[in-house]
């Protein structure tokens, strides 16, 4: 039997590898290395046409790949502009993918088959998902503007479980339950289930689809859920009046928001429950707010004049959507009946009062006042 002084003898001789730290590399930051794509750490910004793009000649032209930090990381937003009269070159990937066209006019072609290839024109304000692992190509369809995009996908995700570049990007599986060659596939229609589920592959024009009631949200708005291709990974665009806003609520990370119209408004993001570390992220149409942490606070206020709507992809169901939700439906449960939502008699009196001074700023009437019968004193009030 080995006495202390022998094992302290083992230990010394022991290989230098068995003593230092193993390291395993991270398959998603070496993918964004090896594109060589410029890379944005951020969750809040002002207009995504104006943000200054790098090389990505691979995609059309130019591109950044936006992060929140990657601890949190589930999934990526990556902004593209095709050069004009560009394309990018096939591809094809095992991830899901949705794209939202920012500026510009072209059209896509995607194929499991390249003698049966979907082609159809895009323009400013549609959006469409790639099926996991189907191949397509993208053209911009003027020869003088550049068109550009923003494209959310789960990358992070499937690149650090598989591990494998191989696996991601030569993979010849073909998901023939997620993918038809239908003519209608793409055609721009769909179909209305309950609960808002609108089933489209294809929308040409997000920002006048029509809407429908959600009133768990509060304040009047309205809402569609969509249904693309089977995808885990999830997309709905909602909308609330003027003169209101929608009620806290919290879930997992990387849900990226898109302004599609109105004219002034805000978004609040927090942490902490004395909300020491909340952050006001204004916005206009063309800006993305993305919940940056697993289990963030956050709120969205329309303080100007005209109705607001907002695009909203996000990482998912089945284990996609960060664990602290739970379940899909949390964040629009109240914390009473426990979910994830914050009343309006629940909220910081402050929070009201912020918002009915933007609304001033911005020549916009607040109507928030009827969702909270029992406050007799307003910030707004004791200042006339």
């Amino acid at each position: 039997m080995a006495t202390e002084a022998d094992k302290d003898i083992i230990r010394a001789q022991e290989p230098a590898d068995a003593v230092t730290e193993f390291y395993k590399p991270d398959p998603y930051v070496d993918w964004i290395q090896t594109e060589g794509v410029m890379r944005i750490e951020e969750f809040a910004f002002d207009d995504l046409n104006a943000v200054e793009l790098g090389p990505w000649e691979r995609k059309g032209g130019k591109g950044a790949v936006i992060t929140i930090p990657y601890e949190s990381l589930t999934n990526d937003t990556q902004l593209v502009e095709i050069k004009p009269g560009g394309q990018s070159e096939p591809e094809h990937h095992m991830y899901e993918e949705y794209i939202y066209v920012l500026a510009g006019r072209g059209a896509a072609s995607i194929w499991l088959d390249e003698k049966e290839k979907h082609t159809f024109e895009w323009k400013a304000g549609s959006l469409f998902t790639i099926p996991l692992n189907a191949s397509y190509q993208l053209f911009n369809g003027s020869g003088t503007e550049p068109a550009r995009y923003m494209a959310v996908t789960n990358a992070p995700v499937m690149m650090r479980l598989f591990m494998n570049n191989d696996f991601i990007w030569n993979n010849p599986f073909q998901f023939t339950d997620r993918y038809s060659s239908a003519e209608d596939f793409y055609g721009g229609g769909g179909k209305l289930y309950a609960r808002r589920v609108w089933a489209s592959n294809f929308i040409p024009n997000v920002p006048d689809m029509p809407l429908y009631a959600w009133d768990r949200r509060g304040a009047g708005g309205i809402n569609a859920m969509f249904e693309m291709a089977g995808n885990a990974t999830r997309a709905h665009v909602s909308e609330f009046p003027v003169g209101t806003y929608k009620k806290a609520h919290r879930h997992g990370p990387g849900a990226n928001l898109m302004l599609l119209s109105g004219d002034a408004g805000y978004s609040l993001l927090w942490t902490k429950e004395d909300r020491s570390d909340m952050r006001k992220a204004d916005w206009k149409v063309g800006s993305l707010v993305i919940v940056p942490a697993d289990g963030t606070f956050h709120q969205h206020f329309n303080s100007g004049s005209r109705r607001a709507r907002y695009l909203a992809l996000t990482p998912g169901r089945f284990g996609f959507m960060a664990p602290f939700s739970g379940s899909p439906q949390g964040a629009d449960t109240s914390f009473d009946e426990g979910g994830y939502q914050i009343e309006y008699h629940n909220e910081h009196p402050s929070i009201l009062d912020l918002f009915e001074e933007e609304c001033r700023k911005h020549d916009a009437t607040p109507a928030m006042r009827p969702f909270f019968p029992n406050r007799t004193d307003f910030k707004a009030d004791l200042l006339k």
